[in-house]
């Protein structure tokens, strides 16, 4: 690929995974871990990420088990996952947490696919804006002494890139969507 577009490209794949994750912490039915990523606990007066202070793992299809390395942190652990947006009450016995994922209703998984469908649209805006940018520099090269038709040729590139992370976005979208939609 032409070092001129390249840095375009790695753009569009960063803006791909930031997509991935953020579908990774949508719920769909089966417990996840992933959706307590971005859960931060206060260690010692320093807001961590819960992965770094306790074993997580999926005992059920519906359960998260939370289990800290220190007891101390139950408490702690317990205060962040009410106060972030989970909607989901932790129950603990003094040295593990668990978290009982609740069967989602047909109304709830409409909204959840809505939501998915938002954030497609933004990542897919996300990569129209750099190819718009990319369009843009290109235009300013046009102006030194690179010849139009090799500009044609690296925009004709670029719109073959954007083209090819939008489809990648929908397939990721549809994927997604089919997973809240399966009961």
């Amino acid at each position: 690929m032409d070092e001129r577009i390249q840095k375009y490209d790695d753009k569009m794949t960063k803006t791909m995974g930031n997509l991935e994750a953020e579908l990774a912490t949508i719920r769909a039915g089966r417990a996840n871990p992933r959706i307590l990523d971005r859960i931060t606990v206060d260690y010692y007066g320093t807001p961590t990420p819960l992965q770094q202070v306790a074993n997580i793992n999926v005992p059920e299809a519906r359960m998260i088990q939370i289990q800290p390395w220190e007891p101390s942190l139950v408490k702690a652990i317990e205060k962040a996952i009410l106060t972030s947006d989970l909607g989901i009450n932790p129950s603990n016995d003094g040295k593990i947490i668990r978290l009982v994922l609740p069967e989602l209703t047909e109304e709830r998984r409409k909204e959840l696919v809505k939501d998915v469908k938002k954030k497609g649209e933004a990542g897919k805006v996300a990569i129209r804006n750099i190819r718009r940018d990319a369009n843009d520099a290109l235009k300013k090269l046009g102006k030194t002494d690179v010849s139009e038709d090799e500009i044609k040729e690296l925009e004709d590139k670029v719109q073959k890139m954007t083209d090819k992370y939008i489809k990648e976005i929908d397939k990721m979208i549809d994927a997604k969507s089919k997973e809240i939609l399966t009961v």
